[in-house]
């Protein structure tokens, strides 16, 4: 079977890999470099702590695995996955109660918790008073552009092609079928299937290939420190992240994020707005961003900010991602619109499309597990526009 897949970001080169170790014929299509979009704005964020349970966090405890796994056969340093769990904190006490019923449906989902009353005995440096919070040992990071590299080089290795190039519509058969793609150059690349793996283009990459979805940008700035000794031990995040994250809201909102990389910086998030592709800096985030991080880790106060930047997460309306085969046109398979969890979930989504392209299982993805990421939960009509 040839299969192209669009886009060479973290999901793309997870499809790319698990299609090609399953044996499949894969090129690669991307018109910029390796991880060159929504992947190299990300933090490389391996979360299952800000999940409620339901089909996300079945794809997120999948992908967690599948990253191990990749770690064994790639080698850990080369995408740099730190096993540093996570921590979330509560600021009152009725927050705290409402972090631990969370934590408690998790782990019936078969997360691992562990609640943590002192929370200085995992963070010293945290700010003091703070209530309490959860522990989440499985929550890991890595290095997103460097993950997204070395999964598409193991593609490479595998038989995988890449090419440089845009893709402007698609080739279609006699029935309707989806027969590979045209670039932008007038360049066809033939193939009995085509991933969509576009990331925030995915509603526009859909609508070229005659199965528009619905993928909107949502835009999020990250602030990184000078380099530190030290200081931040987990991904720390306030429990309000999580309803930040659930929240369908068009305008501003932020919670705060805080941990540190192999390199010393710290990142420090996170912010969510729908202004189309709008790249603008906007300085009150960054103060807003900053003065959460302050409060959380008062040493902050006396540390430099080297550089921010922003980028945009593929958002879909019911925060899920879209992936599996799209029923209007035979021949496309979604893999995109995963919001800020891409990186966390682009083992899992490359293995789940490659089990759709075998019609069967592969690395422990089943498409008949997963069947409330299809696409057919909201169809656009051909022609329409966003």
């Amino acid at each position: 079977m040839k299969v192209v897949v669009v886009g060479a970001g973290a999901v793309g080169a997870a499809c790319a890999f698990h299609a090609a170790s399953a044996g499949l014929d894969v090129t690669v299509v991307d018109r910029g470099p390796v991880g060159a979009g929504t992947t190299s704005r990300g933090e490389g964020n391996v979360l299952l702590s800000d999940k409620e349970p339901g089909p996300e966090l079945d794809l997120a405890r999948l992908s967690r695995a599948l990253w191990d796994e990749a770690a064994d056969e790639l080698g850990a340093a080369s995408f740099e996955l730190e096993p540093k769990g996570g921590l979330v904190v509560a600021s009152t006490g009725e927050g705290l109660a409402a972090l631990g019923e969370f934590a408690a449906r998790q782990a019936r989902a078969g997360v691992r918790v562990e609640r943590v009353d002192h929370v200085q005995e995992l963070e010293p440096h945290i700010a003091p008073g703070i209530p309490g919070g959860v522990h989440y040992p499985q929550d890991a990071q890595v290095q997103p552009v460097l993950a997204a590299a070395a999964l598409l080089r193991a593609a490479v290795e595998r038989g995988a092609r890449t090419r440089t190039a845009e893709v402007a519509a698609a080739m279609t058969g006699r029935n309707g079928e989806v027969t590979g793609v045209r670039t932008a150059a007038g360049e066809t690349l033939p193939a009995d299937a085509v991933v969509n793996a576009a990331g925030t283009w995915g509603g526009e990459v859909g609508r070229r290939l005659g199965a528009p979805v619905d993928v909107l940008p949502r835009r999020g700035f990250v602030l990184v420190t000078e380099p530190l000794p030290p200081m931040v031990r987990h991904k720390v995040y306030s429990a309000d992240y999580v309803a930040n994250v659930a929240s369908s809201d068009a305008g501003l909102e932020t919670s705060c994020v805080v941990e540190g990389t192999r390199g010393g910086t710290i990142l420090i998030g996170a912010s969510r707005e729908r202004v189309g592709f709008d790249t603008t800096m906007n300085p009150a985030v960054v103060t807003r961003l900053a003065a959460q991080a302050c409060r959380l880790f008062p040493f902050l106060r006396n540390t430099h900010l080297i550089r921010t930047y922003r980028g945009f997460r593929p958002y879909c309306p019911d925060h899920l991602p879209v992936v599996g085969p799209d029923p209007r046109a035979s021949g496309v398979v979604h893999a995109c619109g995963h919001e800020g969890a891409g990186i966390g979930l682009a083992p899992a989504t490359g293995a789940l499309v490659t089990a759709h392209l075998l019609g069967r299982p592969w690395r422990g993805a089943d498409p008949a597990a997963h069947t409330a990421l299809l696409p057919d939960r909201f169809l656009i009509p051909k022609g329409a526009v966003r």
